[in-house]
């Protein structure tokens, strides 16, 4: 499995609309038959910060994304609302696909 975070840090004018920016690419990807999950979060620290946790089932499937024409639209309409370069964290992770389950916490 291919595990990418990536922090998106957006003109502050930009932070309430950018969920509506990103809706066809998210759309698009989550349809992309090795997209494991892709999934945006908003900073509870910095309001226009946001996080987006994706994976792919192999390399195959990652390089297949970001080959896609949504890709390419998505970065040049992003590039107009970002602040500052996204930072990115990517590894692989060999035997995974998908979410496991956390041993420490159970519901009670």
């Amino acid at each position: 499995m291919i595990f990418i975070t990536v922090k998106f840090t957006v003109r502050p004018e930009r932070a309430d609309d950018w969920l509506n920016l990103v809706d066809d690419f998210t759309q698009a990807t989550r349809r992309e038959p090795g997209n494991l999950f892709f999934e945006w979060s908003r900073s509870v620290d910095t309001p226009h910060e946001f996080v987006l946790v994706e994976a792919f089932r192999d390399s195959a499937a990652g390089k297949e994304h970001v080959e896609s024409a949504h890709f390419a639209e998505a970065m040049e309409a992003m590039s107009y609302a970002v602040a500052t370069k996204p930072r990115i964290v990517s590894t692989e992770i060999p035997g995974m696909d998908g979410w496991a389950e956390m041993s420490e916490v159970s519901p009670r």
